[in-house]
């Protein structure tokens, strides 16, 4: 029943980029609905099948297609494949929803088509991934993924933006997939098959593997400093796909990483560490990053940043503990990984559906060129607050449920044998906790721009609210964010695991009873309410340009920062009189430093053109040379060949 379940949630996808590739041009409207009505149909049968697997704990395996002994297109859906599906599947229903008014807001019919065919290929290749039983599986799909990604990053491709992200992602997506080959060759080369399952090896061999999966999965995921793909390839997407590709795609690679971590290698204390580094150094330099960001699309990408830092750092925080046999800490830090896996799928997704809600209505990215959309969009813009308030950690929402299981963990420091360690643990909770301060301080930024005080552009003035599909699929995200850290104690329990956490349950209804008294003792009192304009210095009507701009907002923040930033101030004003008293006008700039992409990918790109050169004259030669060329080869491979036999 399961496997035709999620055979048939894949038949179904398949159909639907069918459907999309045969289009219809300007009057496909009613062939693109139906195309993702299919998607929905598909998601809802990998739902049932990911929640008959969860439910029941029995692995299901099934064999569709071999192409050789050793390769074969199998899938294995356990309670952690499952689990991924699981959230795959919701959110790209979801998604789907939002798309069927979406898409038709973009250009031309045929491109319509395709984005709704390339979708479809997108989900359908992310579960897949996710289900595979072997690294040939894997791989096989992963690339498919990869490819339909790739060309949905490219979606508006005469935008020099768009190539630009285009050019990166398609490197760093190659970079991905050849480490994480190696690493299947490797583990290959040690067990003699491509299974993925539990693996004997040397620490040597044990370590190099998990370096090679950990550069693979982690640059898809978007870890520091394999990250900078993500911003340009998430802000240039159609609004649907980056919500597919923070929410889902991005989690697809974290999934590899805890199957290698939990199925196939042996974990040691060093491997922890690694994670650690890199998880709290994403997820302070992510947030980081997204403060002095205007690009409502960037920010949030840089935001997937630090929530995938904060996901590795529970997955640092689980090997260290398993480590020093702590068993219940391994457990708390795992399992709060992994909600936090589903929370920011699901909050991330809902912020990428409002913002491009956003984006369609104002013609715009710049969250500079937007305000006061709360009174145009209020639907949109109580959904985006839900979204910026979980992914905020705020209580009682998801955010919170999933950060304060990490916090409890990291709580447990005190039990490490190891002082070094210990202080490691207890700098990596500082760290922490300046992360979750700094990512509220960046949406009350985000939400008080986009959405409050008067609006900054003529289009935002003229914004009107999204169509209702645009707002079901995000409002059901918005409403998984309440229910999800409302009950976050009692999903537990009921799906078996007995953890120590907190009952948000009881608080909530505590803290709402106290808040519902105090409107209604308010109300009760009578008192009256006077309404009227903040004082502007003396001028008689204010406007736009007296708000509180993004700039001005995280200006402090920057200036704190300027190390990181190599902050970089300009400012011009023009006078009135010869003895500058006077302002007329003016303007200022401030330049940060991009470390990653001026440091380590552009002297990258440039020794690669420099050795690309010396290749291409070393072509531009005569026919003697080439045969000495082929000559030396010819020797090489014969002394390598001898060599191994």
């Amino acid at each position: 029943m399961i496997q035709a379940l999620f055979l048939g949630g894949a038949g179904l996808m398949l159909l639907a980029a069918a459907a999309g590739v045969i289009g219809g041009g300007d009057s496909g409207a009613g062939r693109r609905k139906a195309a993702l009505a299919l998607v929905i149909a598909g998601t809802v049968a990998w739902m049932a099948a990911s929640a008959g697997v969860l439910a029941d704990g029995a692995a299901v395996d099934f064999t569709l297609y071999r192409l050789a002994p050793d390769l074969a297109f199998a899938f294995h859906l356990d309670r952690l494949s499952a689990f991924f599906c699981l959230i795959i599947a919701a959110v790209a229903l979801c998604t789907a929803v939002y798309s069927l008014k979406y898409i038709e807001h973009g250009a031309g019919g045929r491109q319509r088509d395709f984005l709704t065919a390339a979708m479809a290929v997108f989900i359908l290749s992310m579960g897949l991934v996710a289900a595979s039983a072997n690294f040939f599986a894997l791989i096989f799909f992963w690339e498919m993924m990869s490819l339909s990604s790739l060309l949905l990053v490219l979606y508006e491709r005469d935008r020099a933006e768009t190539a630009k992200a285009g050019v990166y992602y398609l490197v760093m997506t190659q970079f991905s997939t050849l480490f994480l080959l190696l690493g299947a060759l490797l583990l290959h080369r040690y067990t003699g098959t491509f299974n993925i399952g539990a693996a004997d090896l040397s620490p040597a061999a044990a370590g190099l593997i998990f370096g090679a999966f950990f550069i693979g999965f982690g640059t898809k995921a978007g870890v520091m400093p394999f990250h900078k793909w993500l911003p340009f390839a998430h802000a240039a997407a159609p609004s649907n796909i980056s919500a597919l590709m923070s929410g889902v795609m991005i989690k697809v690679a974290v999934y590899g990483l805890v199957r290698i971590l939990l199925d196939v290698l042996s974990p040691e204390l060093w491997w922890g560490t690694v994670l650690l580094v890199f998880g709290i150094v994403s997820a302070v330099l992510g947030v980081i990053y997204a403060l002095k960001e205007h690009d409502l699309k960037k920010l949030l990408a840089y935001h997937s940043i630090e929530n995938i830092g904060i996901i590795v750092i529970g997955l640092g925080l689980y090997v260290i503990f398993s480590h020093y046999s702590l068993a219940a800490l391994a457990d708390l830090s795992l399992f709060g990984a992994l909600f936090h896996t589903l929370n920011h799928a699901v909050f991330k997704s809902l912020l990428f559906m409002t913002a491009g809600s956003v984006v369609a209505a104002t013609h715009s990215r710049n969250i500079e060129e937007m305000g006061g959309l709360v009174k145009r969009m209020p639907a949109t813009a109580v959904i985006f607050l839900i979204g910026a308030a979980a992914i905020s950690a705020l209580p009682p929402l998801n955010g919170f449920a999933s950060e304060v299981m990490l916090f409890q963990a990291y709580l447990g420091a005190f039990q490490v044998p190891s002082p070094l360690t210990a202080v490691l643990l207890f700098t990596a909770l500082a760290a922490f906790a300046l992360m979750s301060a700094l990512a509220a301080a960046c949406f009350v930024k985000a939400f008080g721009a986009v959405f409050l005080a008067l609006p900054r552009s003529k289009e935002a003035e003229q914004a009107v609210e999204a169509p209702r599909a645009m707002l079901i699929g995000p409002g059901i995200l918005a409403a998984a964010c309440v229910v999800l850290g409302i009950f976050s104690a009692q999903i537990f329990r009921a799906a078996g695991f007995d953890l120590p956490l907190i009952d948000l349950l009881p608080v909530t209804a505590v803290t709402g009873a106290i808040f519902g008294l105090a409107v209604f003792l308010v109300r009760r009192s009578g008192s009256r309410v006077r309404l009227s304009e903040t004082w502007g210095c003396g001028i008689h009507r204010q406007n736009s340009k007296m708000e509180y701009t993004a700039s001005g907002f995280s200006e402090p923040i920057v200036t704190i920062f300027s190390p990181i930033f190599r902050t970089r101030k300009s400012l011009r004003r023009e006078y009135a009189d010869r003895d500058k008293s006077i302002v007329t006008g003016g303007s200022g700039e401030i330049h940060t430093l991009q470390f990653f992409e001026e440091r380590i990918y552009l002297p990258a790109a440039r020794l690669v053109q420099r050795l690309s050169g010396f290749v291409s004259r070393l072509h531009n030669v005569d026919l003697d040379a080439f045969v000495l060329y082929a000559f030396v080869v010819i020797v090489i491979l014969l002394l390598a060949v001898g060599r191994w036999l």
